[in-house]
């Protein structure tokens, strides 16, 4: 079966539950989209605040306070919100790309050989969470003569670190204050061996019900992890369609194909929603030739209509100030676009 350009588009968007708003909680969320780029802080209440009929982002703080939520790095090696379970196994899964990173990066390379590194971290973490200078400074004292930021880098690489509040909270502030994975959640730790292949398989069938069909390709975008290839054509139970241009997709049995047919209405996102992030082929939500606009202007905060990128936005003062359209919008958007607005600025004053 060939699926065409925009029937990928609207059951990307059907999945992500970007069509229409859903009532599920907010952890229920994030472990459908198997968690929400947190690099920038209004992103993830933005990304929940477009999918669900309700939403309080004092709650989702509030999750954060509790340990139920967590922020760390997980996918890309960039910082997801996760549910705690979830950050323990996403984690895991990703623990090669960390450590790609720590000997690829020039400014982590200088703590890249230490022996005992991990060893090191959990002595100087040993009585508690501490601030990432402290964490730094206690590092350097196990491995003189190494830069600080290096060896503070490597421990964000090396362990599962999370962010604690009152960083990440909504309209909070703090510095960055590291702790333990495990402690701090009172989950126990994830083997990275134990992930493949005995939970890799289910982590890209929930990559699938999120944001498939999609090639092997996609879900290295997504996760940058590599050679996926032979381990999806290895996972039991997947169904095959192809693109118009030939590509084998993937998918799991029974989830929901869109017609092409159905209407995308207006979405406000933030400057980081992995909608964007997670196909080798960005064009599926960003047609051709708009995409550089969104790099242009600094991965601004993101207008959507009709299933792809129609404007740039930015949150000034609690309002929503449009910074530029790439298209008319017909009147219908703009009625759209005044309701969302709407909706965004009432979530900003609360």
């Amino acid at each position: 079966m060939i699926l065409t350009e925009r029937q990928l588009n609207r059951t990307l968007l059907l999945r992500q539950h970007l069509l229409s708003r859903t009532s599920i909680t907010p952890a229920q969320m994030i472990e459908h989209l198997v968690g929400l780029q947190a690099q920038e802080q209004l992103s993830p209440f933005l990304a929940l605040a477009a999918r669900l009929e309700s939403f309080d982002p004092y709650a989702l703080s509030a999750q954060l306070e509790s340990s139920a939520l967590v922020r760390l790095s997980s996918l890309r090696s960039t910082i997801h919100l996760h549910t705690a379970a979830d950050a323990a196994l996403i984690r895991a899964w990703t623990q090669p790309v960390h450590d790609f990173y720590t000997q690829r990066i020039e400014i982590v390379r200088p703590a890249a050989q230490l022996e005992g590194f991990a060893a090191a971290v959990e002595d100087v973490l040993a009585l508690g969470a501490l601030p990432n200078a402290a964490l730094e400074a206690g590092l350097v004292e196990h491995f003189p003569g190494i830069p600080a930021k290096a060896l503070g880098l490597r421990a964000r690489n090396e362990l599962p670190l999370v962010q604690l509040p009152p960083r990440g909270l909504w309209k909070g502030s703090g510095g960055l204050v590291y702790d333990l994975l495990p402690r701090w959640t009172g989950v126990p730790p994830v083997a990275a061996d134990d992930v493949v292949p005995d939970l890799a398989p289910e982590i890209v069938r929930r990559y699938l019900l999120a944001f498939g069909p999609a090639t092997a390709a996609d879900i290295t975008a997504w996760s940058s992890l590599t050679r996926l290839g032979p381990v999806v054509k290895r996972i039991e139970g997947l169904v095959t369609y192809r693109d118009e241009a030939g590509k084998t997709l993937y998918d799991v049995p029974d989830a929901p194909l869109a017609t092409g047919e159905e209407h995308a209405p207006v979405r406000l996102l933030g400057k980081f929603d992995n909608v964007w992030l997670s196909h080798a082929n960005r064009e599926r939500i960003t047609a051709k030739g708009t995409r550089k606009e969104w790099a242009v202007g600094g991965g601004g905060s993101v207008i959507i209509a009709g299933g792809h990128l129609v404007g740039l936005w930015k949150p000034v003062d609690g309002k929503v100030e449009v910074v530029k359209l790439l298209r008319d919008l017909t009147a219908d958007e703009r009625d759209e676009l005044a309701e969302e607005t709407s909706r965004v600025e009432s979530l900003l004053a609360s």
